[in-house]
């Protein structure tokens, strides 16, 4: 084979180094913090989007106006992340949202390094458009987090936030409760009816459960035909009465099988402060045990 015929294609080698920048898809930048506090960009190239909804003169004076307008906790957070780097000398890293013209914000990763200099601290970084990894991320996680037969958190997301709110109920004093709600006869009713009906049943009573409760409460899918609803800032008493106000919404309900074919036995329980979550759940249990004992379609309580 001749040699030419081995020889490597052309390349199209961009003339300049700021011809290469405007392909890559991100933005290079420098940013700068004065002592006093005056931040700007005096560099800021690449390619992507996120470019063409900025005016790069004005933030070449004056970077204080861009980072006002982001998205939620993402100004304090990306505010915090520069008091940081800037304190300790450390690698700025960090996420946020950026707000896009007619579009939804766009996710944008930060990773820079920074140097003191005499007037303040000079950052030298990249900026990438992370939108489509940040929305895989979240389906993923959702995927891990979430009951796919009634959309509800499942128990790895449920102990993660009992966890966290039996921390804040021990840290300010303030009450927690719990339900622990199991469908009666429900092997009863999949072999009368089916097991698409009894999926039906559980997406029902999933969606009717969610309608009483606060956006602040978690409704859960622990598995088959149970449940669990953690509700904080809720005394055993408060709990006890939505539990039953629950327990008479579904037994009133007719889930296609005929009206009080489907009711709930259900146990309640508050958190003593500092108890193990194990001992709170157990008397949930207990109490939802006792439920079934006494006749079912009730409510029962542990103090």
């Amino acid at each position: 084979m001749p040699v030419n015929d081995l020889a490597a294609p052309s390349i199209d080698i961009p003339a300049s180094a700021d011809s290469l920048v405007s392909r890559i898809p991100g933005v290079i930048f420098q940013f700068y913090r004065s002592h006093s506090g005056h931040m700007n960009f005096p560099y800021l190239e690449g390619g992507g989007m996120a470019l063409a909804y900025v005016d790069k003169q004005q933030l070449a004076e004056d970077a204080s106006l861009l980072l006002e307008q982001l998205t939620g906790h993402d100004h304090p957070k990306v505010m915090s992340a520069i008091e940081r780097s800037a304190r300790w000398m450390l690698p700025l890293n960090t996420r946020f949202r950026l707000p896009f013209p007619e579009e939804k914000p766009h996710w944008i990763a930060v990773s820079a390094n920074p140097e003191p200099i005499a007037s303040g601290v000079r950052w030298n970084g990249l900026m990438m458009d992370i939108t489509d990894q940040v929305v895989e991320e979240q389906r993923l996680r959702k995927l891990c987090d979430t009951d796919p037969l009634t959309n509800l958190p499942n128990r790895r997301k449920l102990m993660g936030q009992l966890t966290h709110l039996a921390s804040m109920s021990a840290r300010h004093g303030t009450p927690l409760s719990i339900m622990m709600i199991d469908i009666d006869h429900f092997k009863q009713l999949n072999d009368r009816w089916g097991h698409l009906q009894g999926d039906n049943v559980l997406k029902q009573l999933a969606m009717m459960a969610q309608s009483l409760l606060r956006c602040e409460d978690m409704l859960a899918r622990l598995g088959g035909e149970e449940f669990m609803v953690v509700l904080p800032l809720t005394s055993l008493q408060q709990c006890h009465k939505l539990a039953d106000r629950l327990r008479q919404t579904i037994a009133d309900h007719d889930f296609g099988i005929g009206q009080g074919s489907v009711t709930l036995s259900i146990g309640v329980a508050e958190y003593h402060c500092g108890e193990p979550l194990v001992t709170l759940i157990d008397r949930a249990d207990r109490a939802l045990y006792s439920a079934k004992e006494v006749g079912r379609d009730c409510v029962c309580l542990l103090p």
